[in-house]
């Protein structure tokens, strides 16, 4: 998770509460084809096989987040 940047680290939150990637472009004012491109960073920097699991990895994460307290 370190390796992302700060608007990598704001798409893959995104995607791990659901969003769409139209939803995220709008969200942050961006194009879906940079959304697109900030996954396939994402997918690279955290070694995942394809897209399905940059999105299931998210919402993991995000999940976790919610049920650690603090």
């Amino acid at each position: 998770m370190d390796t992302l940047t700060d608007r990598e680290f704001e798409v893959f939150q995104m995607i791990g509460e659901g969003r769409s990637t139209h939803e995220v472009a709008e969200s942050l004012r961006i194009s879906s084809k940079t959304v697109d491109v900030h996954r396939m960073n994402i997918r690279g920097k955290l070694r995942l096989e394809d897209g399905a699991a940059v999105t299931r990895f998210a919402i993991r994460w995000v999940e976790s987040r919610r049920l650690s307290p603090g």
